[in-house]
């Protein structure tokens, strides 16, 4: 099977997640609101062809939850790497959740993601909004902001979407805001966190969510 090709602020996204599975309160508010900003999801496409989804189903969800979800290279990431196999690799999260019994708020996202990029819209649209956090903490972060302005552009309510995009928009930066990477390096975020993101949704409404989210946001 062809190995993955993961980029630099992929790495730095998954060092975010450790903070949020692993560390301390202030650590997790500050990783979940970064979660997507460097555009965790996107995956570079392998050669054009048909797509070769095949994998060790069992293998796989015997996989840790670290690696399963969090790792480079490893889970359902070597499935949803493959040209044309994003369904294959929601379909993996699915059956790892179940095996699990597991409904962690990030790899729910990354079900809904995939999912949205396969064309499945409604199932992606519920499990975008079992994404949502009740944490007020997160309200400095926009998460909620994100995860509405998706939402609203999966089910094209442009006054909804535009609605989220300014709430997001509004979010001042809290004070003493520091972003640092798991080594202690100081990373630059923009801010507020998915607002590229968001801004790709408007400017590619009529759009799917794959080319919104891999083309027109970067």
């Amino acid at each position: 099977m062809r190995q993955p090709r993961v980029g630099h602020a992929f790495a730095r996204l998954l060092s975010l997640e450790e903070c949020l599975l692993r560390g301390s309160d202030a650590m997790r508010t500050f990783a979940i609101g970064l979660l997507v900003v460097l555009g965790m999801l996107t995956v570079s496409m392998a050669d054009a062809g048909e797509p070769d989804c095949r994998f060790d189903s069992e293998s796989m969800l015997k996989l840790d939850f670290n690696t399963f979800d969090q790792t480079q290279g490893q889970g359902w990431r070597v499935v949803a790497e493959q040209t044309g196999c994003e369904l294959a690799a929601a379909d993996l999260i699915r059956a790892y959740i179940d095996r699990h019994q597991t409904n962690h708020v990030v790899i729910v996202f990354h079900e809904a993601q995939l999912r949205a990029k396969a064309g499945e819209t409604e199932r992606a649209i519920g499990l975008f909004s079992q994404a949502r956090l009740d944490d007020g903490k997160m309200s400095a972060f926009g998460w909620n902001e994100y995860v509405d302005a998706t939402i609203a552009f999966l089910e094209k309510d442009r006054q909804m979407l535009l609605v989220a995009r300014d709430r997001l928009a509004a979010l001042e930066k809290p004070e003493n805001f520091s972003a640092r990477d798991r080594h202690g390096k100081p990373m630059d975020i923009e801010w507020p966190p998915n607002m590229r993101m968001v801004d790709g949704f408007v400017a590619c409404f009529d759009k799917t969510y794959a080319v919104a989210y891999d083309t027109c946001s970067q």
